[in-house]
């Protein structure tokens, strides 16, 4: 009698991170967000200040699907396209030419259900803005929503931050936004990231953890390690004969590069 035991099922693929479904096939891709801030950060912040860098790294950037323009004229909405020829009263704006391509592909009890594009809400001045994507995250992951850190961003419109369950809520990924220009128009472009995608565990906002804080009234209240603390992060570089620029950053990279090679 044979002893060799059946070959094993494969394991299902563990999900990833952050999955992004392109619906609109002409929009442009999303990307890593890169340390540089897409280049705007001057370079003495990108080689010396860790903070800055690493905030502008976390996440991914996402584009408009297409660009676009609208106008505000304190009350109603405008907007308009490359090859529109016209300027058109926005109300609820479907993607040119989306909806016949969403209806061909979706189930029969799907069509005529394709997201709207563009949206003018009930509010003065504040504009819904469908990305063309729909985002999934892995079990216990959420989806930070927000302007792209430390951008700057063009004038005329501010976005509104949100944190949306991704790994629950599979719809489209828009973004809210409010117009604080009127009667110019304000420009989206397709190849200018609009919003940046943070992937956060949900145990990061849970109530609990962000109700487990602890305030320090005043400078009596420093422990002896508090004290020590900084004079390692403050006093110790300053009193240096030959101070190395970047100290924290260099400390940062090293303890990261362990890390990522399993050193702890």
């Amino acid at each position: 009698m044979s002893s060799t035991a059946p070959p094993a099922a494969d394991a299902p693929a563990k999900p990833k991170l952050i999955t992004f479904h392109r619906f609109i096939p002409t929009a442009r891709y999303p990307m890593r967000a890169d340390r540089s801030a897409a280049g705007s950060l001057p370079t003495r912040a990108f080689r010396y200040c860790e903070p800055a860098t690493s905030a502008s790294a976390f996440g991914y950037y996402v584009f408009p699907p297409t660009s676009f323009s609208v106008i505000w004229d304190g009350h109603d909405i405008t907007w308009t396209f490359e090859g529109a020829g016209q300027w058109m009263p926005l109300k609820a704006a479907q993607f040119p030419g989306f909806r016949d391509q969403f209806d061909a592909i979706a189930p029969p009890e799907i069509r005529e259900f394709s997201p709207p594009f563009l949206g003018a809400l009930q509010e003065p001045g504040l504009m819904q803005l469908w990305t063309g994507l729909v985002v999934r995250t892995a079990p216990g992951w959420s989806a930070l929503v927000r302007p792209p850190a430390n951008i700057p961003r063009p004038g005329g419109y501010e976005l509104f931050e949100g944190i949306v369950e991704t790994d629950r809520w599979f719809g489209p990924l828009i973004i809210n936004l409010r117009l604080t220009r009127t009667d110019t128009p304000i420009d989206f472009r397709a190849d200018f990231p609009l919003l940046q995608i943070q992937p956060l565990p949900r145990a990061a906002y849970d109530d609990a953890t962000l109700n487990d804080y602890e305030l320090v009234p005043d400078l009596h209240g420093l422990r002896a390690e508090d004290w020590d603390a900084y004079y390692d992060t403050v006093v110790r570089p300053n009193t240096q004969e030959n101070r190395p620029r970047g100290q924290y950053a260099a400390a940062a990279r090293k303890r990261r590069a362990r890390e990522d090679q399993g050193g702890g």
